[in-house]
């Protein structure tokens, strides 16, 4: 099957038929979105990922074989254009934060609709990240379960940033989008995005979840604020 130009093409994870059939349908409605195919469990995931090359990978947690979190690990370490969007039947999954340390851009509830989904995939595809304010509370609760200190040599990542940089990445883990940022800074939304950009760049990170994740366990925002 050959997308068109511009097409987002999508590869769907999970070991439930229904799910797959249903997201496939919902998905191919769109026309800029085509699933260019379906995998039935961890190991599967990987093999067709290296063979489709999608742009989107979505990604349940829990499947036989291998489970979510190591497919997405061993997918975006072998391929870092493939974004993998973490399917989930609840939104306090604690397997989430492992999801996202393990290089997922974002995490997306099995009961969305239609249109939410299409979104996500567009958002992810684009190399943003699904940070919501809810799932930074998440990722910081998750955070304090954890032993919860600060990782020295990311600590001496951190200070390859200018002080504005910090002060940006520092924000992004508040879960403020550009917008609110450039509001809180007080400066032009287009001089956030050149910021976020750069921080991505000198610390070596994939978007924003990997920014919020890193910003935490470098110590630079703590667990019950700054």
């Amino acid at each position: 099957m050959t997308s068109g130009a511009g097409t987002i093409r999508v590869l769907i994870a999970d070991d439930q038929q229904m799910v797959r059939q249903g997201f496939t349908v919902l998905l191919n409605t769109k026309p800029d979105i085509e699933v260019v195919g379906q995998a039935v469990h961890g190991r599967d995931a990987i093999a067709k990922a290296a063979e489709l090359a999608p742009d989107v990978v979505l990604m349940d947690i829990r499947m036989p074989e291998l489970g979510g979190i190591e497919a997405t690990d061993r997918i975006t370490a072998d391929q870092p254009g493939v974004k993998v969007l973490v399917l989930t039947t609840f939104d306090l999954d604690e397997y989430v934060y492992d999801a996202l340390r393990a290089g997922a851009s974002g995490f997306l509830l099995k009961d969305a609709s239609a249109d939410q989904l299409a979104e996500a995939v567009r958002v992810v595809a684009a190399g943003d990240a699904l940070l919501a304010p809810g799932i930074t509370r998440r990722l910081i609760a998750e955070f304090a379960r954890l032993d919860g200190s600060p990782r020295a040599p990311l600590k001496q990542r951190v200070g390859e940033l200018t002080e504005r940089e910090t002060e940006v990445l520092a924000l992004i883990a508040q879960g403020l989008s550009n917008a609110e940022i450039a509001e809180h800074l007080v400066v032009a939304e287009q001089t956030v995005k050149t910021h976020v950009g750069r921080i991505l760049v000198k610390v070596g990170l994939r978007d924003r979840t990997q920014a919020a994740i890193f910003a935490y366990e470098s110590g630079l925002v703590r667990p019950g604020g700054r």
